[in-house]
């Protein structure tokens, strides 16, 4: 349960936010959850957010974390705590048109590529240059870049997946250079552990919690 991953700290000593995947939990489920004081919790597809952002308490913070089409960020630009999944420049003007029209700033994360899954979506390391160069130059007025995601390659190959997360951990680096990131999120059920090793400070559980 939610109460395993309460103090959990990565190999720098600094405190880990944990989100409750919820994908595939009812409400009830989520609720039981909720109810040991835990408030942040994310889903992948739209249209389930929105039910259960609308059936559950207010004060949950809902993070979106499956990959984001463009027409469905109008649909919860207004109750979203955090977008991870910020795979594309043309899904990051279309974040920063809607945040505007409400008057808004929306808190992100970059998802980036590390990951050898066809499947899997995400910026390519030599395009984040481009990204933070238009963020800095305040292209992206209504967006609050918080930091970076990945996912590392679905495998039993523990030497990729430490590649991999100690790639993205090197652009979190990087970047929190050029301003000021919050955020290294990586890590799930299967590999967390590994993650913390390279320091991620925010891991995306979903079976370890609700299983």
């Amino acid at each position: 349960m939610i109460e395993d991953f309460r103090n959990l700290r990565n190999k720098n000593g600094d405190n880990v936010k944990t989100i409750a995947v919820s994908k595939r939990s009812t409400s009830e489920e989520i609720l039981s959850v909720y109810n040991l004081n835990h408030k942040d919790f994310g889903e992948n597809r739209v249209q389930d957010l929105i039910v259960k952002y609308n059936k559950l308490p207010k004060d949950i913070n809902w993070h979106m974390i499956g990959h984001l089409q463009r027409n469905k960020v109008k649909d919860i630009i207004e109750f979203i705590h955090l977008i991870h999944s910020v795979d594309s420049l043309r899904l990051l003007d279309q974040i920063n048109k809607e945040s505007s029209k409400k008057n808004l700033k929306t808190n992100i994360l970059i998802q980036v590529k590390v990951s050898q899954d066809v499947g899997k979506y995400g910026f390519l390391s030599d395009e984040l240059d481009n990204v933070f160069k238009n963020y800095l130059s305040n292209k992206y007025r209504n967006i609050n870049i918080l930091g970076l995601m990945g996912m590392a390659t679905f495998t039993d190959n523990i030497s990729q997946i430490e590649s991999e997360f100690s790639l993205l951990s090197t652009l979190y680096n990087k970047y929190s250079k050029m301003t000021n990131l919050k955020y290294l999120s990586m890590g799930m059920s299967g590999d967390y552990l590994l993650a913390l090793k390279y320091n991620s400070n925010m891991i995306r559980l979903g079976s370890a919690i609700f299983n």
